[in-house]
C-alpha cells in the first residue's frame, strides 16, 4: 500500500483534463482546466450513429488521449505511456510509479467504478491514480464524480481490462515536466490553428462544423429513432450539458481558455473567436434544453427547433474557427 504525498485532488469538469491537471501540478505547472483544454486542441465534434447504439451519440470533443497526446508535445512534457493485455503486468506498472511518488493516469470504463452514478459503459473515461492499499483505489476524477474518490480494486481492474469502443489496453500514462517550459504565449497560436484547421476541413461530413450541421438536420427525426423519448432525450440532453459529449460544456471550456489566451496574444481574431464562442455555447444550451422538452412533452416540434439552433450554431462555430486560423497572421499596414 502507498501513497502519493502533496497531490492536490482538485476534480474539475472534464475527466482527461482533470486527470492532466493533477499530474502536472505535481510537477509544478499550474495550469487552468481551460487552458488544458485549449493547449491540447480538445474541441471537436461528432455526430455518430450504428447498428450497434442504441440512440445517436454527439462528442464535442476530439477522441480520448488526443488531447493529452498534443498537450504533451505542445509543452514540451515527457509523456510515458503502457498498454499491456496482463492485468497483473498492468497493476504493476501503475503501482512501481505510486511507489516511487508519482501520480499516474489511467483509461478505463467508467461504468465499473463502484462510485460512478452512471451505468452506461464509456471506455474514454481517464482518472488520475495517487494511492492504493489491499482492498481499494485512490483516484482523482471529476468534480461532479466527486473529486477525490476510492474504488474497489476488482472493480478497477475490470474497468481497465473493458473492451468495446473507445477503450485501451490497460493504458496507464506519466507526465514530467521540462526543466525550462516553453513560454505560454509561443504555444497558443499552433494550439489554436491546429484545433481550427481540424474543425473547419473535417475528412467526412460527420466531424467538426459538417458534423453539427447534420445533427441539426437529423435531431427532428430522433423520434423515429427511440422507442422510448422519455428516457432518451432527456439523457442525450444531459449528457449535451453535463457530461459535454456535444454542447456546452466543451465550448464554455473553450470559450474560457481563448478569454485566457486575449490576455496573453493581443490578436483580432482571438477576440473574434472568443465572442462567437461565447454565443455558441449559449445556444448549445437552448438546443440541450429543447431536447429534453421533446422527451418530456413528446412535442417533435420541440426537436424541430433544436434542429434549427443546432444549424445556427454550425454557423456561428464555423465563423469562429474562420477567425481564429488566421490568428497570428500579420495585419495589413493601414
Amino acid at each position: 500500500m502507498a501513497t502519493v504525498n502533496g497531490v492536490d485532488a482538485r476534480g474539475t469538469q472534464h475527466c482527461e483534463t482533470t486527470a492532466l491537471g493533477v499530474l502536472l501540478r505535481h510537477e509544478g505547472l499550474d495550469l487552468s482546466e481551460p487552458m488544458l483544454f485549449g493547449l491540447g486542441s480538445g474541441l471537436s465534434f461528432i455526430y455518430w450513429d450504428g447498428k450497434n447504439l442504441d440512440f445517436p451519440f454527439l462528442g464535442g470533443r476530439v477522441r480520448p488521449f488526443e488531447l493529452t497526446r498534443n498537450l504533451a508535445g505542445r509543452l514540451g512534457l515527457d509523456l510515458q505511456v503502457q498498454e499491456t493485455t496482463s492485468p497483473r503486468r498492468a497493476w504493476a506498472n501503475v503501482t512501481a510509479h505510486i511507489d516511487a511518488g508519482r501520480p499516474v493516469g489511467l483509461q478505463l470504463d467508467s461504468a465499473y467504478l463502484d462510485y460512478f452514478g452512471s451505468k452506461v459503459h464509456f471506455g474514454g473515461h481517464v482518472v488520475a491514480l495517487y494511492g492504493y492499499d489491499n482492498h481499494r483505489a485512490h483516484l482523482v476524477d471529476t468534480a461532479p464524480h466527486g473529486g477525490a474518490v476510492s474504488t474497489d480494486l476488482a472493480g478497477l481492474a475490470r474497468a481497465r481490462a473493458a473492451r468495446g469502443p473507445m477503450t485501451a489496453r490497460h493504458r496507464s500514462f506519466t507526465l514530467t515536466a521540462p526543466e525550462v517550459m516553453p513560454p505560454l504565449e509561443s504555444r497558443i497560436v499552433p494550439a489554436v490553428t491546429a484545433c481550427a484547421a481540424a474543425f473547419l476541413d473535417p475528412p467526412i461530413a460527420n466531424l467538426g462544423h459538417r458534423g453539427i450541421e447534420k445533427a441539426g438536420k437529423l435531431v427532428p427525426t430522433w423520434f423515429r429513432r427511440t422507442d422510448d423519448p422519455r428516457r432518451d432525450l432527456p439523457q442525450a440532453a444531459f449528457l449535451m450539458e453535463e457530461a459535454g459529449t456535444g454542447g456546452a460544456l466543451f465550448r464554455n471550456l473553450y470559450r474560457d481558455f481563448l478569454a485566457e489566451c486575449t490576455q496573453l496574444v493581443d490578436d483580432e481574431h482571438l477576440r473574434t473567436g472568443h465572442g462567437l464562442y461565447t454565443e455558441a455555447a449559449t445556444l448549445w444550451t437552448e438546443a440541450a434544453a429543447l431536447i429534453a422538452a421533446a422527451g418530456e412533452s413528446g412535442d417533435e416540434q420541440d426537436l424541430v427547433r433544436a434542429g434549427a439552433v443546432l444549424r445556427d450554431v454550425s454557423r456561428v462555430e464555423r465563423e469562429a474557427m474562420r477567425a481564429l486560423i488566421r490568428l497570428g497572421e500579420e495585419r495589413p499596414p493601414v
